[in-house]
């Protein structure tokens, strides 16, 4: 159960940013962290790392003007299943389930989430800066509770994921309330 909660967290972090979160599970769980994905396992440590460092360094740049933002949206609402996967595989050392059912509940999690966060996006005509330092700082968190304390991570992911119903509901009217005029 635990390494259940520890992927959601995972996800949801993955599900809020990309790099950043997986920048913070490289750095905690080191390289036994990629020896689940084929491809990726064969992929030197210092080039991840490198690549981990500067998609996150470009994400915490870009995401503070409004048209860095919304290319960013559109990056992160196509990669954030498969880091969400990712996030999701990273995560589990030992779990019944394969690993493809664990990488589609992840990859699913981080869309649902990113996609919320695409939709009050373009409601509210871009995120203000101190909301996208919180993504960041929610990101990390996130990823940090996967590997250090699963359970609470887990509560809070599955909190998001409750909000995220809620706020898909209410985007939903909005949206066709603003047709129907």
């Amino acid at each position: 159960m635990l390494e259940v909660l520890a992927a959601l967290s995972a996800s949801a972090a993955a599900g809020i940013r990309i790099a950043l979160p997986l920048l913070a599970l490289e750095l905690l769980r080191g390289e036994c962290l990629w020896s689940n994905v084929p491809v990726l396992a064969h992929i030197s440590g210092q080039v991840r790392l490198a690549i981990l460092c500067s998609w996150s360094l470009l994400e915490i740049i870009v995401s503070k003007k409004l048209m860095g933002q919304r290319a960013l949206q559109i990056v992160q609402l196509i990669c954030s299943p498969f880091a969400g996967a990712f996030a999701a595989i990273f995560t589990l050392q030992s779990i019944a389930a394969p690993n493809w059912i664990i990488g589609l509940i992840g990859g699913l999690f981080a869309f649902v989430l990113q996609a919320v966060q695409a939709g009050y996006f373009y409601r509210r005509r871009g995120f203000p800066v101190w909301f996208v330092c919180g993504q960041d700082v929610l990101g990390v968190l996130l990823a940090v509770l996967a590997v250090k304390q699963p359970q609470v991570g887990g509560i809070i992911a599955l909190g998001l994921f409750l909000l995220a119903v809620g706020s898909y509901q209410e985007l939903s009217r909005w949206y066709y309330r603003k047709d129907s005029r």
